[in-house]
């Protein structure tokens, strides 16, 4: 399983158009960037992409277009599903994934595309190409959201998508035993403020509770300092049996 991150940022990205802070005058300088955060996950020859940013043309261009199999949409929210409009006359639509709330939403959304609607439900695991996935709910008030777990029999990993420190029993049982965890850090951990999501310090109690063999904070702010210890870069990959 080979898993690249796509993009790392948050709903506005870094950087942020307008904004002069040192996070995004040092994208300006360096060609830096976060774009939305999704995921490309690989194996046995199959391309299965999580979340549709709006990102997704240049996302693709960059990492050398890959035919995209199949689609997870995590939650309705507009960073994580509205570039599925990209797939259009580029390839054949792929099929998608998604809890019936998320489904119900951004398939009415695309009503416009015809495109193969699979419905899953949370904590059913379900197998696509030698990968069993395991939807969670997460807590990212007031939406709808599932975190997922992928598993090959040899590698597991967990992605959290968004949500705040407040994730049922229920999901964190499901999250041990990990080799990599990607998890939402909005901000820096002097922001506290922010209910929807996880700050950095946040994020990093987390991953020392559930103690995966390697971590990364993903769905970052431009307020995040680009040097902070267990930050996703675009473009990491991340190789596993």
């Amino acid at each position: 399983m080979r898993i690249t991150l796509l993009g790392t940022g948050d709903a506005i990205g870094t950087p942020k158009v307008g904004c002069t802070c040192p996070q995004c005058a040092h994208a300006k300088t360096t060609g830096a960037m976060r774009l939305r955060t999704s995921l490309l996950i690989e194996n046995e020859g199959f391309h299965l992409l999580v979340d549709s940013t709006p990102d997704l043309r240049q996302q693709l261009l960059r990492f050398e277009s890959p035919h995209i199999d199949a689609v997870i949409w995590t939650h309705g929210h507009y960073d994580h599903f509205m570039g599925f409009g990209e797939f259009y006359r580029v390839q054949h639509i792929p099929p998608v994934f998604a809890t019936p709330p998320v489904m119900n939403y951004c398939a009415e959304i695309f009503r416009f595309l015809t495109f193969d609607r699979r419905i899953i439900q949370p904590y059913e695991p379900f197998s696509i190409s030698g990968i069993t996935i395991t939807p969670f709910i997460v807590k990212h008030p007031p939406a709808y959201t599932c975190g997922l777990l992928f598993d090959t029999g040899k590698s597991r990993v967990g992605f959290t998508s968004d949500t705040n420190i407040d994730i049922p029993q229920r999901s964190l049982d499901l999250l041990g035993n990990l080799d990599l965890l990607l998890l939402d850090a909005l901000v820096p951990s002097t922001i506290t403020t922010i209910h929807k999501h996880m700050n950095y310090l946040d994020a990093c109690t987390l991953a020392d509770r559930l103690k995966p063999k390697d971590f990364r904070c993903v769905h970052q702010s431009h307020l995040l300092p680009w040097d902070l210890p267990h930050l996703g870069i675009d473009g990491d990959i991340f190789e596993f049996p």
